[in-house]
């Protein structure tokens, strides 16, 4: 089984940055790091950021240019660089992770909140 532990986030005004980071443990063959999500009340949770099978990143539009995935694969952690946080980014993001298509876990969730 695998845990993914959350960390980051917080309360932060509208033009700043906060780094969330998800780092795995327990039995971690073969488990790949993919994404974060977030959800707010009332909406489904939907992806913010993501690695392809390539190797590659994609990000939901309304963040790209802001917020930076990444991901070290010898410490088996993810990140998520926040910058230039709106108000619209409050969320509680979750990270998550696979391993093929039989698998698929989450982090506890972590709650931004982007107010002045």
């Amino acid at each position: 089984q695998v845990q993914l532990v959350q960390s980051g986030g917080g309360l932060v005004q509208p033009g700043g940055s906060l780094r969330l980071s998800c780092a795995a443990t327990g039995s971690l063959f073969a488990i790949n790091l993919n994404g974060w999500y977030r959800q707010v009340p009332g909406k489904q949770r939907e992806l913010v950021a993501g690695f392809t099978r390539g190797g590659g990143t994609n990000y939901t539009e309304s963040v790209r240019g802001r917020f930076t995935i990444a991901r070290d694969n010898a410490k088996l952690t993810m990140y998520l660089q926040m910058n230039n946080l709106k108000p619209n980014n409050t969320a509680i993001y979750y990270c998550s992770a696979d391993r093929g298509p039989l698998y698929d876990c989450w982090g506890q969730g972590t709650q931004v909140t982007v107010s002045s």
